[in-house]
Protein backbone atom coordinates (compact mmCIF):
# COMPACT_ATOMS: atom_id res chain seq x y z
CA UNK A 1 0.00 0.00 0.00
CA UNK A 2 1.80 3.68 -1.34
CA UNK A 3 1.69 6.37 1.35
CA UNK A 4 -0.95 8.35 -0.70
CA UNK A 5 -3.49 5.24 -0.04
CA UNK A 6 -3.05 5.13 3.57
CA UNK A 7 -3.60 8.75 4.03
CA UNK A 8 -6.60 8.90 2.13
CA UNK A 9 -8.02 5.75 4.25
CA UNK A 10 -6.87 7.63 7.76
CA UNK A 11 -10.51 8.53 8.46
CA UNK A 12 -11.55 12.36 10.14
CA UNK A 13 -9.51 15.40 9.54
CA UNK A 14 -8.10 16.79 12.60
CA UNK A 15 -10.33 17.69 15.31
CA UNK A 16 -9.55 21.87 14.74
CA UNK A 17 -10.44 21.36 11.10
CA UNK A 18 -13.78 20.20 12.12
CA UNK A 19 -14.11 23.12 14.97
CA UNK A 20 -13.57 25.25 11.74
CA UNK A 21 -16.09 23.74 10.32
CA UNK A 22 -18.67 24.08 12.47
CA UNK A 23 -18.00 27.48 13.39
CA UNK A 24 -18.61 28.68 9.92
CA UNK A 25 -21.67 26.12 9.26
CA UNK A 26 -23.31 28.22 12.52
CA UNK A 27 -22.32 31.44 11.05
CA UNK A 28 -23.84 30.47 8.17
CA UNK A 29 -27.19 29.57 9.72
CA UNK A 30 -27.11 32.64 11.77
CA UNK A 31 -26.52 34.43 7.98
CA UNK A 32 -29.32 32.87 6.74
CA UNK A 33 -31.78 32.97 9.39
CA UNK A 34 -31.54 37.01 10.23
CA UNK A 35 -31.48 37.35 6.69
CA UNK A 36 -34.86 35.38 5.78
CA UNK A 37 -36.81 36.26 9.53
CA UNK A 38 -39.50 38.52 8.34
CA UNK A 39 -40.70 36.73 5.14
CA UNK A 40 -43.97 35.43 6.50
CA UNK A 41 -45.39 32.28 5.40
CA UNK A 42 -43.73 30.62 2.18
CA UNK A 43 -44.34 28.32 -0.57
CA UNK A 44 -41.45 26.75 -1.77
CA UNK A 45 -41.08 25.94 -5.79
CA UNK A 46 -38.30 23.57 -6.85
CA UNK A 47 -37.60 23.63 -10.41
CA UNK A 48 -34.43 23.30 -12.86
CA UNK A 49 -32.41 26.00 -13.99
CA UNK A 50 -32.34 24.70 -17.04
CA UNK A 51 -36.01 25.65 -18.50
CA UNK A 52 -35.66 29.10 -20.28
CA UNK A 53 -38.07 31.80 -20.79
CA UNK A 54 -40.76 30.51 -23.47
CA UNK A 55 -40.32 26.83 -22.85
CA UNK A 56 -43.74 25.56 -21.42
CA UNK A 57 -42.23 24.84 -18.06
CA UNK A 58 -41.07 27.81 -17.73
CA UNK A 59 -44.90 29.53 -18.06
CA UNK A 60 -46.59 27.13 -16.10
CA UNK A 61 -44.17 28.08 -13.62
CA UNK A 62 -44.85 31.66 -13.61
CA UNK A 63 -48.35 31.11 -13.60
CA UNK A 64 -48.26 28.89 -10.84
CA UNK A 65 -45.93 31.64 -8.57
CA UNK A 66 -48.74 34.12 -9.53
CA UNK A 67 -51.20 32.14 -8.22
CA UNK A 68 -49.57 30.97 -4.99
CA UNK A 69 -48.54 34.73 -4.50
CA UNK A 70 -52.03 36.19 -5.05
CA UNK A 71 -52.75 33.86 -1.83
CA UNK A 72 -50.50 35.92 -0.01
CA UNK A 73 -47.66 33.64 0.43
CA UNK A 74 -43.99 34.73 0.02
CA UNK A 75 -42.56 32.60 -3.25
CA UNK A 76 -39.28 30.88 -1.67
CA UNK A 77 -36.92 29.52 -4.82
CA UNK A 78 -33.53 28.61 -4.87
CA UNK A 79 -32.92 32.13 -6.24
CA UNK A 80 -31.51 31.04 -9.43
CA UNK A 81 -32.63 31.13 -13.56
CA UNK A 82 -35.05 29.09 -14.90
CA UNK A 83 -37.96 27.47 -13.39
CA UNK A 84 -36.76 29.36 -9.80
CA UNK A 85 -36.79 32.44 -11.53
CA UNK A 86 -40.03 31.71 -13.71
CA UNK A 87 -41.88 31.18 -9.77
CA UNK A 88 -40.28 34.63 -8.92
CA UNK A 89 -41.41 36.24 -11.76
CA UNK A 90 -44.86 35.26 -11.31
CA UNK A 91 -44.65 36.18 -7.54
CA UNK A 92 -43.31 39.73 -8.92
CA UNK A 93 -46.73 40.00 -11.73
CA UNK A 94 -48.85 40.21 -9.33
CA UNK A 95 -47.38 42.18 -7.08
CA UNK A 96 -46.42 39.63 -4.34
CA UNK A 97 -42.87 38.80 -2.21
CA UNK A 98 -40.07 37.21 -4.19
CA UNK A 99 -37.25 35.71 -2.20
CA UNK A 100 -34.29 33.56 -3.20
CA UNK A 101 -31.80 30.95 -1.25
CA UNK A 102 -29.17 30.47 -4.07
CA UNK A 103 -26.37 28.56 -3.65
CA UNK A 104 -22.95 29.38 -4.90
CA UNK A 105 -22.09 27.28 -7.46
CA UNK A 106 -19.17 27.59 -10.80
CA UNK A 107 -21.98 27.89 -13.35
CA UNK A 108 -25.85 28.57 -13.60
CA UNK A 109 -26.60 29.91 -10.05
CA UNK A 110 -26.84 33.74 -10.02
CA UNK A 111 -29.29 35.85 -8.67
CA UNK A 112 -32.14 36.10 -10.86
CA UNK A 113 -33.97 39.51 -11.26
CA UNK A 114 -37.10 39.00 -10.08
CA UNK A 115 -35.84 38.52 -6.02
CA UNK A 116 -36.61 41.05 -3.40
CA UNK A 117 -34.12 39.81 -1.18
CA UNK A 118 -31.53 37.01 -1.08
CA UNK A 119 -29.32 34.89 0.51
CA UNK A 120 -26.10 33.15 -0.37
CA UNK A 121 -24.98 29.98 0.56
CA UNK A 122 -22.10 27.67 0.29
CA UNK A 123 -23.45 24.18 1.64
CA UNK A 124 -26.45 22.60 -0.11
CA UNK A 125 -27.66 20.91 3.20
CA UNK A 126 -27.57 24.46 5.00
CA UNK A 127 -29.65 25.73 1.44
CA UNK A 128 -32.07 23.00 2.13
CA UNK A 129 -32.78 23.70 5.81
CA UNK A 130 -33.76 26.94 4.84
CA UNK A 131 -36.17 26.21 1.84
CA UNK A 132 -37.72 24.11 4.05
CA UNK A 133 -38.23 26.56 7.41
CA UNK A 134 -40.19 29.04 6.31
CA UNK A 135 -42.75 26.93 4.21
CA UNK A 136 -46.16 25.85 4.27
CA UNK A 137 -46.05 24.18 0.73
CA UNK A 138 -43.57 22.56 -1.65
CA UNK A 139 -44.29 23.08 -5.27
CA UNK A 140 -42.29 20.42 -7.49
CA UNK A 141 -41.89 21.91 -11.07
CA UNK A 142 -39.52 19.81 -13.56
CA UNK A 143 -35.63 19.12 -12.93
CA UNK A 144 -33.12 17.10 -12.64
CA UNK A 145 -30.84 15.85 -9.35
CA UNK A 146 -31.11 18.87 -7.24
CA UNK A 147 -35.10 18.88 -7.52
CA UNK A 148 -35.18 15.52 -6.71
CA UNK A 149 -33.16 15.54 -4.02
CA UNK A 150 -35.23 18.56 -2.47
CA UNK A 151 -38.50 17.12 -3.29
CA UNK A 152 -37.28 13.83 -1.39
CA UNK A 153 -36.04 15.67 1.46
CA UNK A 154 -39.42 17.33 2.15
CA UNK A 155 -41.58 13.97 1.84
CA UNK A 156 -39.12 12.37 4.07
CA UNK A 157 -39.11 15.04 6.67
CA UNK A 158 -42.61 14.73 6.46
CA UNK A 159 -43.15 10.95 6.49
CA UNK A 160 -41.12 11.01 9.17
CA UNK A 161 -42.82 13.90 11.09
CA UNK A 162 -39.97 16.08 11.43
CA UNK A 163 -42.23 18.52 9.87
CA UNK A 164 -45.85 19.04 9.94
CA UNK A 165 -48.16 17.54 7.22
CA UNK A 166 -47.37 20.19 4.64
CA UNK A 167 -48.51 19.76 0.85
CA UNK A 168 -46.36 18.72 -1.62
CA UNK A 169 -47.75 19.05 -5.33
CA UNK A 170 -45.96 18.05 -7.92
CA UNK A 171 -46.55 19.87 -11.60
CA UNK A 172 -46.23 17.89 -14.78
CA UNK A 173 -47.47 14.52 -15.00
CA UNK A 174 -46.33 13.13 -18.05
CA UNK A 175 -42.58 14.16 -17.11
CA UNK A 176 -42.92 12.31 -13.93
CA UNK A 177 -44.61 9.57 -14.92
CA UNK A 178 -41.85 7.28 -14.31
CA UNK A 179 -41.24 8.41 -11.16
CA UNK A 180 -44.56 8.47 -10.19
CA UNK A 181 -44.49 4.58 -11.52
CA UNK A 182 -41.25 3.85 -9.53
CA UNK A 183 -42.79 5.48 -6.04
CA UNK A 184 -45.68 3.08 -6.38
CA UNK A 185 -43.12 -0.08 -7.33
CA UNK A 186 -41.82 1.08 -3.64
CA UNK A 187 -45.25 0.75 -1.72
CA UNK A 188 -45.43 -3.09 -3.97
CA UNK A 189 -42.12 -3.90 -2.37
CA UNK A 190 -43.38 -2.92 1.19
CA UNK A 191 -40.26 -0.30 1.61
CA UNK A 192 -43.16 2.54 1.68
CA UNK A 193 -47.11 2.64 3.10
CA UNK A 194 -50.22 3.62 0.66
CA UNK A 195 -50.08 6.21 3.40
CA UNK A 196 -46.46 7.95 2.11
CA UNK A 197 -47.86 7.89 -1.14
CA UNK A 198 -50.37 10.23 -0.26
CA UNK A 199 -48.15 12.54 0.76
CA UNK A 200 -48.02 14.25 -2.24
CA UNK A 201 -50.55 15.57 -5.08
CA UNK A 202 -49.49 14.80 -8.57
CA UNK A 203 -51.34 17.33 -11.08
CA UNK A 204 -51.03 19.72 -14.19
CA UNK A 205 -54.02 22.10 -12.77
CA UNK A 206 -52.83 25.49 -10.77
CA UNK A 207 -56.61 25.30 -9.75
CA UNK A 208 -56.10 22.17 -8.09
CA UNK A 209 -52.70 22.92 -6.53
CA UNK A 210 -54.14 26.27 -5.19
CA UNK A 211 -57.79 24.59 -3.65
CA UNK A 212 -55.14 22.23 -1.66
CA UNK A 213 -52.89 24.97 -0.17
CA UNK A 214 -56.27 26.36 0.57
CA UNK A 215 -57.53 23.87 2.73
CA UNK A 216 -54.10 22.32 3.90
CA UNK A 217 -51.96 25.48 4.29
CA UNK A 218 -54.07 28.09 4.82
CA UNK A 219 -57.10 26.61 7.20
CA UNK A 220 -55.55 23.49 8.51
CA UNK A 221 -52.80 26.40 9.91
CA UNK A 222 -55.39 29.12 10.57
CA UNK A 223 -52.98 31.66 8.32
CA UNK A 224 -54.27 35.26 8.83
CA UNK A 225 -53.27 38.37 7.16
CA UNK A 226 -51.47 40.14 9.78
CA UNK A 227 -49.74 43.61 10.59
CA UNK A 228 -45.88 43.99 9.07
CA UNK A 229 -43.36 42.63 12.09
CA UNK A 230 -41.43 44.85 13.52
CA UNK A 231 -37.37 44.60 13.34
CA UNK A 232 -35.10 45.01 16.51
CA UNK A 233 -33.03 47.99 15.42
CA UNK A 234 -30.56 46.95 18.67
CA UNK A 235 -30.25 43.63 16.38
CA UNK A 236 -29.53 45.54 13.23
CA UNK A 237 -32.90 43.77 11.87
CA UNK A 238 -34.21 45.10 8.50
CA UNK A 239 -37.49 43.95 7.67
Amino acid sequence: MSKSEIVFLDGPQSRWKEFIFTLKTMREFIRGFRKLHFLGPCITVFGSARFKEGHPYYELTRKAGAAFASLGFTILTGGGPGLMEAANRGAKDVNGRSVGCNIELPSEQKPNQYLDKWVYINHFFIRKVLLVKYSFAFVVMPGGFGTLDEFFEALTLIQTRKISNFPIIIFGKEFHQELIAYILRLQKEGTVTRGDTELFLVTDSIEEAVDLIREKSIKQYGLKPRQKPHPFQWLFEHS
